[in-house]
């Protein structure tokens, strides 16, 4: 089967492109009876490849019917188990062919199938979540209507949390909620169905809000990203998490916007003056060519013995480097310049990068390997060098990334004696915007203690685990 096979590929392709894929929840997904998978979407076709290689459930897929006007996709499609959606901005006319897909849908989970459906209808990298069509309502309380009530189908929120969806080695937390029984709508649905797929559709929708990072404003989005720079990591270690904990990351920010949408409304003027000062900040960087976390401040212990280990591992690893340069750069740079060359959006940057990067791999490797085949005719070096492609390839990108820290500590350095005195104002302008951020926190956790105090019907969260502060 079609599906099968290429789930088997892009599962193993997902954890090279992912430095790393943490799941929260999947145990709440059945492992029988029909299930409405509900996701948000922001990396395009990426996202179906990622939620179908993370669950062992095979799953059927709703897509735009617009996809199905090109002869090709139209043919591969349905046997990779994407069934049509028609929508009358798109298709104009074929409305009418929905009957017969919430039809099938409805059949489908009556054999306790699995679908999944991104119900914004529209893929934008935006940590928001736009309007939910009420298609998902309506084909699961049809299905329910069909079976008197009594299929038992169960609609899951799966929130996709991506670092950066299109950038190579980036993280990626799944937030799968817990379900909701369309059959609860029974009631309302037998008064005014139009009614019951309303409140379902807001139900999801709050539901999946709570399993992202849901800013619905731009300008705090912006303000959020830029306290997550340069304040995250050191709010995370005292807060007692390691920056590899997902989850407590996840709900670091979750805190994060909570307290900046908080004094936004009660103190607006120190918001402005705030931002003002992170901006400025930051400006003066980018004209240094510098970033935040070289001048974080964070100490080695060992600075003199960190750096002899740090030249030794660039002089020893260049070897490895260069052969994983020379056998990795052009299969690893083809998708990106294919991307950029037809033009697409943003959005399909990471999912280009992950279905081409996974064809360009295989065409280039198994060329590499009939060569090596066809002049060394012993296995053992064949088997050796087969081994070191992908090795040394993923050991080339981490030798760059550490070699451009290396390089950036560096620059700091020599600018610190030349420009000693901007350095030494860049690293003030720092440590106030952290004395802000830290007199912010102190502050809303304070007020979130008030308030729990004296709502007595609001349960009390430990102030570790709201992870939040403000400016």
């Amino acid at each position: 089967m079609l599906y099968q096979f290429l789930r088997n590929i892009f599962r193993f392709t997902n954890k090279f492109y992912f430095k790393s894929i943490h799941i929260k929840g999947l145990e709440n997904i059945p492992k029988n009876g029909p299930v409405f998978l509900v996701a948000n979407h922001p990396g395009a076709f990426l996202d179906p490849l990622v939620i179908a290689t993370v669950t062992s459930r095979p799953l059927f897929f709703l897509a735009k019917g617009v996809l199905f006007q090109n002869k090709f996709l139209a043919w591969l499609l349905p046997k990779c188990n994407v069934i049509p959606i028609f929508r009358s901005n798109e298709t104009p006319g074929q409305e009418e062919k929905n009957k017969e897909v919430f039809s099938h849908c409805h059949k489908h989970f009556a054999k306790g199938g699995v679908i999944l459906v991104f119900p914004e209808g529209i893929s934008l990298t935006e940590r928001r979540i736009q309007k939910i069509k009420t298609g998902t309502a309506r084909i699961s309380l049809g299905a329910e209507e069909e079976n008197n009530f009594k299929l038992n189908l169960k609609i899951l929120p799966v929130g996709l949390n991506y670092s950066n969806p299109h950038k190579f080695q980036s993280d990626l937390f799944i937030n799968i909620d817990q379900p909701i029984c369309a059959a609860d709508y029974q009631e309302l649905h037998q008064k005014d169905p139009f009614q019951a797929a309303l409140a379902l559709s807001d139900e999801i929708r709050t539901r999946l809000e709570k399993q992202v990072l849901a800013i619905q404003n731009s300008d705090v989005d912006r303000l959020v990203a830029n306290i997550e720079l340069i304040y995250k990591s050191q709010l995370l270690k005292t807060l007692g998490h390691k920056t590899t904990e997902k989850e407590s990351d996840f709900k670091t920010t979750k805190g994060i916007i909570e307290s900046v949408h908080h004094f936004m409304e009660v103190e607006p003027l120190r918001v402005e003056k705030f931002k003002s000062d992170v901006n400025a900040y930051l400006d003066d960087l980018e004209r240094l060519s510098l970033n935040d976390q070289l001048l974080s401040g964070e100490k080695k212990s060992r600075p003199f013995f960190d750096a002899i280990l740090s030249m030794l591992y660039l002089i020893l690893g260049f070897p490895l480097f260069i052969f994983g340069l020379i056998n990795n750069f052009l299969p690893f740079k083809i998708p990106g310049w294919t991307a950029r060359r037809i033009g697409i959006r943003r959005e399909f940057y990471g999912a280009i990068s992950v279905s081409l990067g996974t064809i360009t791999f295989l065409i280039f490797y198994t060329v590499q390997i009939l060569l090596t085949k066809y002049y060394f005719h012993d296995w053992r070096i064949i088997l050796a060098y087969t081994l070191l492609l992908p090795i040394s390839g993923l050991f080339a990108f981490s030798y760059y990334r550490r070699f451009t820290t290396i390089r950036g500590n560096w620059k700091v350095f020599s600018l610190f004696y030349k420009k000693n005195k901007l350095i030494a104002s860049l690293i003030l302008k720092r440590e106030e915007i952290i004395q802000a951020l830290e007199k912010g926190k102190d502050d809303f956790l304070a007020h979130r203690n008030n308030t729990q105090a004296s709502d007595k019907n609001q349960q009390a969260e430990p102030a570790e685990d709201l992870n939040s502060f403000s400016v």
